[in-house]
């Protein structure tokens, strides 16, 4: 006669790949909780995360000086070093001719070498294993990098009023378009917002914080100088005229000569602006938010 075997009540082990313990081992998964965060608590941790790397900001003051420094010495440079010769004639006339065409076309540049520092940060965040830290809290991804996108817009605002401030100084007049001048500063957030993402893609795909720098710089100086930013791209050969005729930085440049000054042509510059605002974040966004969880 067989004997039964009674378990007492509670000594049952608990199955090891049984579906029981999956929904409790995908909670302790953190890339599993970006699916079931709701809008406003991601919206809270972005908030969370922006007064993070403010704080950051607060602490290390020198991080600011890309933003601060870089508007006066551009302008600067430009307008008393090459200003006369630029502008025609070699006269006072024609520096303040120029002036007047620089300021604005500096703006779109201001966005995009600003944009420039967050892929590098990017890159060094994962370096000192700051990322790792952010691996094993139960927030949203994507909030991390929308975060880091919505305080170097902040600097990209603060490089355009150092940049309008001494453009002021030295001459500049927008003959009352105050209107304008606010549409020209947020159409270069636009531009500057959607430039974010490339450099992003930039820090989460090369290895080194020097190698993002280098790539950024390759990127950065055929579209500057090969716009419309310094000089009319009239005299320019065909072959180069025919490229900033088609570089965003051109479009960026002439919408706010455009709305600042009240001269030329408006609705096309600032419609293609808007597309290639549109466009490369569409693009790059996704892209960089999914590698971004693949790493962490």
């Amino acid at each position: 006669m067989s004997t039964a075997t009674v378990k007492a009540p509670g000594s049952e082990q608990a199955p090891t790949g049984g579906s029981g313990s999956g929904k409790d081992r995908a909670a302790d998964r953190p890339g599993t909780v970006e699916g079931r965060i709701g809008v406003r608590a991601n919206l809270r941790h972005i908030g969370a995360l922006v007064r993070r790397n403010a704080l950051q900001i607060k602490q290390d003051p020198e991080s600011m000086m890309d933003a601060l420094l870089m508007p006066i010495i551009f302008t600067l440079l430009f307008v008393y070093v090459f200003g006369g010769a630029i502008g025609g004639d070699g006269g006072s006339g024609s520096r303040d001719q120029y002036i007047q065409y620089l300021i604005p076309g500096m703006m779109g540049m201001m966005g995009m070498s600003i944009a420039m520092a967050v892929g590098t940060g990017i890159n060094e965040d994962f370096r000192k294993g700051v990322m790792d830290r952010f691996r094993s809290m139960p927030i949203a991804r994507s909030s991390v990098l929308i975060a880091k996108s919505v305080v170097e817009i902040g600097r990209m605002l603060v490089a355009v009023t150092v940049l309008l401030t001494v453009g002021f100084l030295v001459g500049f007049d927008i003959h009352g378009h105050w209107l304008g001048m606010l549409g020209a500063i947020g159409l270069t957030a636009l531009f500057g917002a959607s430039l974010l993402w490339i450099f992003i893609l930039l820090g989460l795909t090369m290895n080194t914080a020097q190698a993002v720098q280098g790539v950024s710089f390759l990127v950065l100086m055929p579209l500057q100088f090969g716009s419309s930013v310094f000089v009319p791209t009239g005299t320019m050969p065909g072959w180069l005229k025919a490229f900033t005729d088609v570089n965003p930085l051109t479009h960026v440049a002439n919408s706010a000569r455009g709305l600042m000054l009240g001269k030329g042509e408006v609705a096309e510059p600032v419609m293609w602006t808007v597309i290639w605002a549109v466009g490369l974040t569409l693009v790059t966004a996704p892209i960089a938010i999914s590698k971004f969880r693949k790493k962490t």
